[in-house]
């Protein structure tokens, strides 16, 4: 089928501005082009169709009536164009990122600045799936992955974002009950909350010089459990300062003991494949937060 030949889609804008509107003046201003321009796109126009399409008068001008019915036409055309332009502009506008996150930092820091992260990329939005125990992530599933871990223990591709400083903490009621402590070995004859079987205590005992095996009756497997279950004076949590910095700086929760040691990073994880716009623009705006946060 050979190609259609059109005319100049400049021009046919500017002829129907100017029918729309009555007046090359105001058809000029809503082009944002000179009233010459418009008269000069009106007359190839004509000369191509062979046909009047306006006629001439000192208050503007108006359409024959072969202008009328082109008019008609080519309007309904421009206005399927600016449809299908739209509709494809919004979906490019209402891009998804999808985002698996551990549940404490989704929750105890993650979404407090996601308001930010949004009003600088308006267009972008945000799926966010709290899981505690992924290890591996796929294109399909995410574009984007924040876990707790060593980078070699993942299998997907992993960057530390940080490495925080880890500490018990408890209620002021819980520490007015059982305590005060003294030392960290006297954290053995407390309640100790547990994310799995005991490891992460003996691990952070050990770098205290305890050595010693906890045993766990209940794992909470999430660190955003344990830290409720601390607030509600059920014993004392293992934590770290980007999770609970209100609660510390309201008096919610407090450090029984100064020890802290650091052992495991948070990380970002990403599918193996480019990342999308939206993934690219999360990762520059996440590690700048991080890097520009105030040292904890």
């Amino acid at each position: 089928m050979p190609a259609l030949r059109l005319p100049s889609l400049n021009a046919v804008r500017a002829f129907e501005a100017a029918a729309r509107l009555g007046s090359y003046v105001a058809a000029a201003a809503e082009l944002c082009v000179t009233q010459p321009a418009i008269g000069r796109h009106v007359k190839a126009l004509e000369e191509r169709l062979q046909t009047a399409l306006f006629l001439r008068t000192p208050r503007g001008v108006l359409l024959t009536d072969e202008g009328r019915r082109y008019f008609e036409q080519v309007s309904a055309a421009l206005a399927q164009i600016a449809a299908a332009t739209y509709e494809l502009e919004s979906r490019a506008q209402e891009r998804w990122l999808r985002l698996i996150v551990v549940p404490g930092f989704a929750g105890r820091w993650l979404r407090h600045h996601l308001a930010e992260f949004r009003a600088l990329h308006p267009g972008v939005r945000i799926a966010l799936e709290p899981n505690p125990s992924f290890t591996a992530l796929s294109a399909e599933r995410a574009d984007l992955g924040i876990a707790f871990g060593e980078p070699e223990e993942f299998q997907s591709p992993a960057e530390v974002l940080l490495r925080p400083a880890i500490f018990p903490v408890c209620s002021p009621q819980f520490l007015q009950q059982h305590g005060p402590l003294h030392s960290v070995a006297d954290l053995l004859r407390q309640v100790l909350l547990h994310e799995d079987d005991g490891t992460w205590w003996d691990t952070w005992l050990q770098a205290q010089g305890v050595r010693a095996r906890t045993s766990s009756e209940m794992s909470y497997v999430s660190a955003d459990q344990v830290i409720e279950l601390a607030l509600d004076s059920a014993g004392i949590a293992l934590t770290n300062q980007w999770l609970v910095a209100d609660e510390l700086a309201s008096g919610r929760l407090v450090r029984p003991l100064p020890q802290q040691s650091v052992h495991e990073a948070y990380v970002l994880l990403t599918p193996g494949t480019v990342l999308t716009p939206q993934a690219q623009a999360f990762r520059h705006w996440l590690l700048g937060k991080l890097q520009n946060a105030p040292v904890l």
